[in-house]
């Protein structure tokens, strides 16, 4: 099986510009003389935290006189606490007095009027949030224009145990002729909840033990907008003394008539033999568990005991029965059943969730991260197993939501948009020049070269670009320039060594891989920081492996992979439907509104690379004007960028000038057009969308092979530089047909996995919606597909690779040809499971809405057929990758495979790895030697076989386990 073709593969535009660094670091400067503001608000956050540092945020808003400069001053609490590098502002400490005059560029503050500011910071035992500021001499946040809050609960000073629960509660008031919008919980400045509707109240749980005082934080915000002070409390966790018993799991699925277990032990081993008590607290009556009773000495503690719960054949199915084991002297632990079906579908799905969220399994990072695998040595396109990405962040918003359709409990899928935030949303601090983009120069051209070896590229400025038609509204609509999306790729483990902008220590880091072309494969990527300070590389970073410029400066870049944010959206979309039909729609609508926000910028993924008009052939075709640069496609990526140095002044954005169709999400762009709780706020944003809608049906008509399968897709940037493609090129308003769009090695579209992906997502608009024009495509297509396939409820197999030829006519609105050229050819089948379970929720959706029992029998019978490769992890099959016979491989320039770095350039790795001319993947990468999976690759380097691995991706777990929870919604009997 080959999983190289898989998409993630979000190459990076280049086009950063050249600018002079001025230094880093903290600046200091002398008070100087300012004017008085009448009354202004500040709110300061801890964007984010990590062993001894941290990252500050302030947004400082006139609510006075204008001023034209402005000088905000605050004391930490905390002697230890000290400001080390700031930007957007000059910041100077003297002991724990903090000022921040403005920097030359954002001094003028109207009525009204906001400005960020933000740090690194370090501290000692403690970072609690300092609560007074004064901008220009006057007392901010007193104005009686901003709300109020209070925290009611806890008391300050309240000592828990660990692992503790902590109910915060808080009153909030507005002022005359205002309401209280909603109320923020946060704890040390990281946000926990937000609580729209009174009584404000939020329970912090499993909070862990730690010397220093928690600060239990909230902020209220009233219907204009206006935001309080930030009420503190501070509250203390103290280590368990007292042993538990312990549960796994703590959730199981019981059938009718039918049992399961559980495992029981002790955390510490006892002064004597233990009585553990096994009763029921709460539920069903029809559900019971054996024994009554386990015995534990002072030997066996810690060997797990087994637990049988049993249900009577009378159990109603969806019940639960909720058991105790307990023991004198130690914590109690609790374990829900509920009955459901032998083998139902929602079994199955509550099965794989507990399996998916059981820390024991390792889906997820001390952070709450969801890697990219358990498994740490696998290379497809994440280059490390526990590195993450935006695709899996956005699986994971589907998998809660569907968690929250099956139970009712909303309070996971708050917590996963609320740690992608965190995490993989660069905060203000990660983009701090965007008030300097400038959107008439978006960016300096760079061509795009079919080779790595054909790199860096030259930066040239006399190529004319399009000016932006999106930077103005969406400021207006969210007062920020920066980019609410996702970055693509995140170093969870910190293996490279990078950190956060060069500190080398901090956990998921923003990096980045791919920048060099088509047939750079992910054998031949140099890893790179997102953050490029010049600590680690060459004497340029890693910037001039990839651009060639007179000088360089360091910065920072973001590539989003539009896919990964526009599956949030659809997340967003179900997971309102579904709690606006239990009556808790108020309980998700904040990260509902986020999902529209995040589809307001994801609009940037329409525009061509350098907001070039469609139909360019040169590079001197026309620049873009306004919306005219749109393709209304959904790109490979959009991405941007800015200078390091906050004095440098200057930022950049790029679009993308090629689409997949694999990219593509009618269902997103249906969402994001036409339902009130997702739609943007930026005014032109709808309309868009509706466009981008009937765009996406047109391609998969144009691309939809004879046969029904979906071919590549269109570039409006013929070799990546604006060249005329070759005669007689089909084209579709104005780009050009591409059969392997964006990467070659392997083709783009060889993997079937394109195919179900965006497919299921047509599937689930045609369901919404019953669009004969989905319909059509689909009614081609899953014929296509079920020929192609062998599936029985034991055993499946799929296609996996497929070959193209011909292409499509070119493409008449008014009149669409049929593709009589265009062809496909199944070439090998496989059992791919995260593939199986897309197409699974592909043919439910499809014959939920059309009614055809084939393709109904066919997502049954491969639900099923998944279930016999569970293992006590999730679902895998063994694969042999015979494709790591490159890690190894160094450069050879007669068939252009191998890591290319350009003579007589030379680097180092943060662990000293030497990136030169003749290394290889494995050189630059050198940890992987020291995998415990790695014997069986070096054997297979030595001239073994092929090794084989199980993998568990956590897409491809949730594919199965959505897939699950899709056909038992879709078809409750079966």
């Amino acid at each position: 099986m080959r999983f190289l073709s898989r998409r993630t593969r979000c190459r990076r535009g280049l086009a950063a510009s050249a600018a002079v660094l001025l230094g880093a670091g903290l600046v200091v400067a002398g008070s100087s003389p300012a004017q008085a503001a009448a009354a202004c608000t500040v709110v300061y956050r801890v964007q984010s935290q990590w062993t001894g540092g941290f990252t500050g945020d302030i947004a400082i808003t006139n609510t006075g006189d204008p001023v034209t400069s402005w000088r905000l001053e605050f004391d930490f609490p905390d002697s230890s606490q000290r400001v080390t590098q700031g930007w957007s502002g000059v910041y100077s400490q003297s002991g724990q007095h903090v000022t921040v005059n403005n920097a030359a560029w954002n001094g003028n503050l109207g009525t009204g009027a906001s400005v960020s500011t933000g740090f690194n910071g370090t501290f000692g035992s403690a970072n609690p949030v300092p609560t007074a500021f004064t901008l220009n001499g006057t007392a901010c946040n007193q104005t009686a224009a901003v709300p109020t809050v209070s925290i009611t609960s806890p008391a300050a000073n309240t000592r828990y145990t660990a692992p503790a629960e902590i109910p915060i509660a808080a009153t909030a008031t507005a002022t005359s002729g205002r309401t209280i919008s909603k109320v923020e919980f946060y704890h040390d400045g990281l946000l926990l909840n937000t609580d729209t509707a009174a009584p404000y109240a939020y329970t912090w749980s499993s909070v862990p033990a730690q010397t220093a005082a928690y600060h239990l934080q909230a902020i209220s915000y009233d219907s204009t907008g206006a935001k309080s002070a930030t009420a503190d409390v501070p509250v203390f966790v103290d280590a368990s003394s007292t042993p538990a018993v312990v549960a796994d799991p703590t959730a199981v699925t019981v059938s009718p008539g039918g049992s399961t277990t559980f495992k029981v032990s002790l955390s510490k081993a006892p002064t004597a033999s233990t009585t553990v008590a096994i009763a029921r607290s709460a539920g069903a009556t029809t559900v019971s568990a054996t024994p009554a009773s386990l015995t534990f000495t002072t030997s066996n503690w810690n060997t797990a005991q087994t637990v049988t719960v049993a249900a009577t054949s009378a159990a109603a199915e969806n019940t639960t029965a909720t058991f105790s084991a307990t023991a004198t002297g130690h914590t109690a632990a609790s374990i829900t059943a509920t009955v459901l079906a032998q083998g139902s579908a929602n079994a199955r799905f509550t099965q794989l969730y507990t399996d998916i969220k059981n820390s024991a399994n390792g889906y997820f990072s001390p952070e709450g991260v969801p890697y990219h695998s358990i498994e740490t040595l696998i290379d497809e396109a994440p280059d490390q197993g526990h590195e993450t990405t935006s695709e899996a962040f956005s699986y994971w918003l589907w998998l809660e939501a569907e968690y929250g359709q099956v139970t009712g409990n909303w309070s996971p899928f708050n917590s996963a948009w609320t740690t992608m935030e965190k995490y993989i949303i660069p905060s203000h601090a990660d983009q701090p020049t965007n008030a300097n983009y400038n959107a008439s120069k978006p960016a300096t051209y760079a061509a795009e070269h079919p080779l790595p070896s054909s790199y860096p590229s030259q930066l040239d400025t006399g190529v004319s670009v399009g000016t932006d038609p999106l930077a103005a509204e969406l400021k207006s609509a969210y007062g920020t320039d920066d980019i609410y999306g996702m970055h693509w790729l995140l170093d969870v483990d910190n293996v490279y060594g990078f950190g956060h902008c060069g500190d080398g220590t901090s956990r998921v880091t923003y990096i980045n891989t791919f920048q060099r072309g088509p047939q750079e494969s992910t054998w031949e990527t140099v890893p790179q920081p997102s953050c490029d300070t010049f600590k680690h590389g060459g004497p340029n970073g890693y910037l001039d492996l990839f651009t060639k410029d007179a000088s360089y400066a360091k910065q920072w870049k973001y590539t989003n992979a539009p896919d990964a944010d526009s599956r949030a959206v659809q997340a967003a979309y179900w997971a309102n439907q579904w709690a606006t039909a239990q009556g808790k729609q108020s309980q998700i609508s904040t990260a509902v509104a986020n999902a529209a926000k995040m589809g307001d910028y994801l609009r940037y993924s329409f525009y061509d690379k350098y907001f070039k008009q469609p139909g360019c052939t040169s590079t001197g075709c026309p620049a873009g004007t306004g919306k005219n640069a749109s393709n209304n496609l959904m790109s490979w990526y959009y991405a941007w960028g800015g200078a390091y140095d906050t004095s440098a002044g200057w930022a950049w954005r790029i679009g993308s000038s090629t689409s997949h169709f694999g990219y593509q999400n009618p269902m997103a762009a249906y969402v994001l057009s036409n339902t009130t709780a997702l739609a943007p706020k930026s005014p032109t944003a709808k309309a868009d969308w509706q466009a981008s809608l009937n765009r996406q049906l047109e391609f998969y008509q144009w691309l939809q092979s004879s046969e029904g399968a979906i071919a590549g897709g269109a570039t409006n940037s013929w070799n990546g530089s604006y060249s005329a493609p070759p005669s007689g090129t089909p084209t579709f308003y104005g780009l050009a047909y591409v059969e392997a769009p964006v990467y070659a090695d392997p083709p783009s579209n060889q993997w079937f996995g394109m195919q179900t992906w965006s497919l299921e997502r047509l599937a689930e608009y045609y369901y919404t919606t019953g669009d004969t024009k989905a319909k059509s495509v689909l009614d081609k297509w899953v014929p296509w597909a079920l020929a192609n396939s062998t599936i029985s409820a034991t055993n499946f197999e799929i296609p996996s690779d497929m070959t193209w030829s011909g292409a499509p006519a070119t493409w008449n609105p008014s009149s669409p040809a049929a593709n009589t050229n265009l062809h496909v050819t199944v070439k090998t089948k496989g059992q791919d499971l995260g593939v199986a379970g897309s197409f699974a929720k592909l043919l439910t959706y499809y014959a939920a809405k059309s009614g055809n029992a084939a393709a109904k029998t066919a997502a049954k019978n491969l639900l099923d057929a998944i279930w016999t490769k569970k293992d006590s992890k999730g679902v895998s099959v063994t694969e042999t990758r015979a494709d790591y016979n490159r890690f190894d491989d160094v450069y050879n320039a007669s068939t252009g495979q191998g890591l290319y770095i350009p003579q007589g350039w030379s680097g180092k790795m943060p662990n000293g790895d030497v990136i030169a001319p003749g290394k290889s993947f494995l050189d630059i990468r050198s940890f992987y030697r020291n995998d415990p999976d790695f014997p069986k690759v070096q054997a297979y380097l030595n001239g073994g076989a092929a090794p084989t691995f199980n993998y568990h991706r956590f897409w491809a777990q949730v594919d199965v386990a959505t897939g699950y929870a899709d056909f038992a919604r879709l078809f409750p009997n079966g």
